[in-house]
């Protein structure tokens, strides 16, 4: 059976000891692996609090967002005023630096639940990597309408293609929101997480910075880096 179809990630690397010669890629959550978080930032920025609201507060996604787009709504806000904010941030410390060591090596592809609208800017600074996420809707005055989803649970359906496609996919998050993409993975990793997600999902290896990050990644890997 296939990881894939067992659902259960080998940690690092095969513990069976048999070679795999599949070609291998690396899937990065976007936010608090090489950004920070945008909606948290965007809140920061703008003085609206409201906005911090995580799925960490509201589990529900559908939920999360009807309720930021009515923020939006009441606060006058527009994509462009959105953009604004996140086109003054940075990636993370470090993050620009590592995601050249990875794509040296490997291929990369960040699976997000951001939006590719607010993503943009921050790719730029990143050298503009595959990106797979969401899209929003706007109306003629920039006033975000709604948004649509790529798919859902999109991070471990894309791990999933991946596999069927003949590839080995390590993949790295930061949340319990990419713990599924992580389990159907061949090799998942957590990336500075909080302590609850440590707890929780003690079968995953921790890196506290990018140079564990580097080492974690190297050792899930079937090559000699």
């Amino acid at each position: 059976m296939s990881t894939a179809q067992s659902g259960t990630a080998a940690v690092l690397g095969d513990p069976s000891g048999v070679s795999d010669t599949r070609p291998e890629v690396v899937c990065l959550d976007l936010e608090g692996v090489l950004v920070p978080e945008i909606w948290i930032n965007v809140a920061e920025r703008t003085g609206i609090d409201a906005l911090r609201r995580t799925t960490r507060d509201e589990p529900d996604y559908d939920v999360l967002m009807r309720y930021r787009l009515d923020v939006l709504d009441r606060h006058g806000l527009r994509l462009d005023d959105i953009q604004q904010v996140i086109a003054t941030m940075a990636p993370l410390p470090g993050a620009a630096e590592f995601l050249d060591w990875l794509r040296e090596r490997f291929s990369v592809v960040i699976l997000s639940d951001t939006f590719a609208e607010f993503a943009q800017p921050l790719m730029r600074q990143l050298g503009f990597p595959t990106l797979f996420c969401h899209s929003l809707v706007t109306d003629d005055s920039g006033r975000i309408a709604n948004y649509r989803l790529r798919l859902p649970d999109q991070k471990r359906a894309a791990v999933v293609a991946l596999q069927g496609l003949a590839f080995r996919v390590i993949a790295a998050g930061d949340s319990d929101n990419d713990t599924a993409m992580l389990t159907a993975a061949d090799a998942g990793i957590l990336f500075d997480p909080p302590q609850s997600v440590i707890e929780e999902f003690d079968q995953f290896p921790v890196a506290n910075g990018y140079d564990e990050f580097r080492a974690l990644v190297a050792q899930a890997s079937t090559r000699e880096l």
